[in-house]
């Protein structure tokens, strides 16, 4: 009989470990909502100190401006959630607005080859770059930054140093026409909701994201549970060339020519808003959703100064990174104490 007798010390032992596993799940559920609330506690902060800040056509804005960032974004978590970085997102973006409009301006090359060739040769760099990353085992760090100035490099000598005003007629389509007339939403929108909807089904539902996840998690594991790892860091780097293209034929669309200078913002802002909503720098944790918010907060944030006319338009740089950087604290340190693996997407 006294052998069913549970000893008290090691019932009690069990006891603290179900509460500690329970607190530390709860934790773990409280880390990965923390960029939500940052985007929930911004939202309510612009609409009272704004009136216009709700208003349809300024949300319609919101979404307009984060846009480009979105098309680059989905391209940055493929490869965050590698391990992996590529800096050279920028460059590729200006190289592909100046190498569609030359060939279409002055090599009067029909649509939409201009617009695919740019396609090509940023997904062709992003190929490059993962081939010297792990075939030469050059860090992503080094082999992105040469390649960002060879794009660069590219883009000057394709150019001349000159802005090309003539670009075409599909690519100004995509980055400002409109569907449904003068109010009707932006193509800009669509292609960037479509890139975001895509990266998600492939990192939810395809075994290729599974292993972009597990090589993140854990490269040696991956490798002996049989995953081709340099295979999938080659592509995902690819994918990034890929969507950096993309956003360069729908920012020329946008601004109406293609500039040989490169908008240096849109590195910084991209990896910042991926990893601001919860992708982790050190890979196999984070996801699309997550990217989602992380746009959308970094949208808001934007927006919600220029709303507020009392803000010294001196100081929205700087509260802007200040902002950014206690979310980033909360989002990334915080977030850091859930699970390393997370593989739901």
């Amino acid at each position: 009989m006294s052998a069913n007798i549970e000893n008290p010390n090691l019932t009690a032992a069990k006891s603290r470990e179900r509460q500690q596993t329970s607190q530390e799940r709860w934790k773990q559920r409280l880390s990965a909502l923390a960029p939500l609330w940052t985007l929930l506690a911004l939202a309510l902060f612009f609409s009272l100190a704004s009136d216009s800040f709700l208003r349809p056509v300024n949300l319609n804005n919101i979404l307009a401006q984060i846009s480009t960032l979105a098309i680059l974004g989905t391209g940055v978590t493929f490869v965050l959630l590698t391990g992996e970085i590529d800096l050279s997102i920028a460059a590729v973006v200006t190289l592909t607005g100046v190498l569609s409009a030359h060939l279409y301006a002055n090599l009067e090359l029909p649509e939409p080859w201009p617009l695919l060739a740019g396609l090509g040769v940023a997904t062709l760099l992003g190929l490059i770059s993962g081939v010297a990353t792990t075939k030469f085992r050059i860090p992503s760090f080094m082999s992105t930054l040469a390649m960002s100035l060879i794009a660069s490099g590219l883009a000057i000598f394709i150019s001349r140093g000159r802005i090309v005003f003539e670009i075409s007629e599909l690519s100004t389509f995509l980055g400002s026409g409109r569907i449904g007339g003068q109010d009707g939403i932006r193509v800009l929108v669509i292609v960037a909701a479509l890139s975001l909807l895509a990266g998600f089904l492939v990192l939810r539902y395809t075994r290729f994201g599974r292993y972009v996840y597990m090589t993140g998690a854990n490269k040696s594991a991956a490798r002996l549970a049989g995953v081709n790892t340099d295979l999938i860091i080659i592509i995902v780097l690819g994918i990034g060339g890929f969507t950096a293209g993309l956003a360069g034929i729908v920012n020329m669309g946008r601004l109406g020519s293609a500039q040989p200078q490169q908008i240096q913002s849109f590195l910084i802002d991209a990896i910042g808003a991926v990893v601001l909503g919860g992708t982790s720098l050190t890979g196999g944790r984070g996801g699309i959703p997550q990217t989602v918010i992380g746009l959308l907060i970094y949208g808001t944030l934007r927006n919600g100064l220029d709303n507020i006319a009392s803000i010294d338009s001196f100081l929205k740089e700087f509260i802007t990174g200040l902002v950014l950087l206690v979310a980033l604290i909360v989002n990334v340190v915080f977030s850091g104490k859930a699970d390393r693996d997370r593989t739901s997407g």
